[in-house]
C-alpha cells in the first residue's frame, strides 16, 4: 500500500466560482517538493511521507 493517497478528481468539483483547481502533484512531478515564486519571493511546497503539504517561505 502507498503512502500518497488517491486525491479527488479536481475537475469533479462542483465551482460556482471562478476558482483554478491543481493537483499538487502536477505542480511537484519529482515528489518531493517544488519552488513557487510571489512578487520576487520564493516559498516551497512540499508533499510529506503522510501525504500532507507543506508550504514554507
Amino acid at each position: 500500500m502507498s503512502l500518497m493517497q488517491q486525491l479527488p478528481d479536481p475537475q469533479a468539483a462542483d465551482r460556482t466560482d471562478n476558482t483554478v483547481t491543481h493537483d499538487a502533484r502536477d505542480l511537484i512531478p519529482n515528489g518531493h517538493k517544488a519552488d513557487i515564486v510571489l512578487d520576487g519571493q520564493t516559498y516551497t511546497l512540499r508533499i510529506t511521507r503522510a501525504g500532507k503539504l507543506i508550504l514554507t517561505k
